[in-house]
C-alpha cells in the first residue's frame, strides 16, 4: 500500500513515515499543498495522511479538490491537526476526510488508525455482485452505481470510496433501519476512533449527489433517534 505523508514539520514527517514503513508499508513526503496535488496525479496513493495546516493550499483545500477530481483513484484521507475543536473536526470532514487525529497523536494508533481505513477497499469479498431497486443499479465488481430518475437515462454517480460503501450497504437491504454504530462497524471496522457524528457528515455529502431534494430526501431517510434507512422499490 502507498502513502503520501502530507507534513511541513520534518521531526513529525519522519515519525509518521518510520512507524509505517515498520509495518510495511511504502511512504512518499512532501511539505506544501500543491507538491501534494501535483504528486497525487502524477502517482495515485492508497491514503494520504494531510497535515491541515501546510504552506501554500491548506489541507482543507487539497482535500476538496482531491474529491473533486473524477476517473482518478479515490484514496483515503485522514486529516492531521494540532487543532482540537468539534468545529474544526467538522469542517476537515465535511471536505472528504474519511478520518481525523490531532496532535500530538500516538504512532501506534496512527499505524491502527491507517489500517482500518486500507481494511475497508477488503472488506466483503471478490464476490461479483448486482444490487437493483426501482431507480438505482449497484454492480459491487465494477465499483459503479447508476441512477435513474423517471424517463431520464441512467447516470453513473460520481462517488467517493466510502460514498460507495456507504450507499451499496444501504441498497443491499431496502428498508432496513441501521444505527450510526453499525455503520460504523460496517464501513470502519472495529478500528474506529472518531466521533459517531461523522456518519452524519458523510449521509448529508451522500444525499447532494443521489437525491432530487436534498433537503427532503427521498431514498436515504433519517429515523429519528434510530439512525437511516434507505427506501426504493426493490427488483428481484
Amino acid at each position: 500500500m502507498d502513502i503520501l505523508i502530507v507534513e511541513d514539520e520534518p521531526e513529525i514527517a519522519q515519525l509518521i513515515q518510520h512507524s509505517l514503513e515498520k509495518e510495511g508499508f511504502v511512504c512518499r513526503i512532501c511539505r506544501d499543498g500543491n507538491t501534494a496535488l501535483r504528486m497525487f496525479q502524477e502517482q495515485p496513493p492508497d491514503l494520504i495522511i494531510l497535515d491541515l495546516m501546510i504552506p501554500g493550499l491548506d489541507g482543507l483545500e487539497v482535500c476538496a479538490r482531491i474529491r473533486q477530481k473524477p476517473g482518478v483513484k479515490d484514496p483515503y484521507i485522514l486529516m492531521l491537526t494540532a487543532k482540537g475543536e468539534e468545529i474544526d473536526r467538522v469542517i476537515g470532514l465535511s471536505t472528504g476526510a474519511d478520518d481525523y487525529m490531532v496532535k500530538p497523536f500516538s504512532p501506534r494508533e496512527l499505524v491502527a488508525r491507517v489500517r482500518a481505513l486500507l481494511r475497508r477497499s477488503l472488506r466483503g469479498g471478490g464476490q461479483h455482485q448486482i444490487y437493483r431497486t426501482q431507480h438505482f443499479t449497484v454492480d459491487v465488481e465494477q465499483r459503479t452505481i447508476s441512477r435513474q430518475i423517471d424517463s431520464q437515462p441512467p447516470e453513473i454517480l460520481e462517488l467517493t470510496t466510502l460514498e460507495f460503501n456507504l450507499l451499496s450497504t444501504f441498497i443491499s437491504s431496502p428498508g432496513r433501519v441501521w444505527n450510526r454504530s453499525q455503520l460504523i462497524d460496517k464501513l470502519w471496522g472495529d478500528n474506529f476512533y472518531g466521533d459517531e457524528r461523522v456518519v452524519d457528515t458523510h449521509i448529508a455529502r451522500l444525499r447532494k449527489k443521489i437525491e432530487p431534494d436534498p433537503a427532503n430526501p427521498t431514498f436515504v431517510k433519517t429515523v429519528v433517534g434510530i439512525g437511516y434507512k434507505f427506501e426504493d422499490s426493490h427488483v428481484v
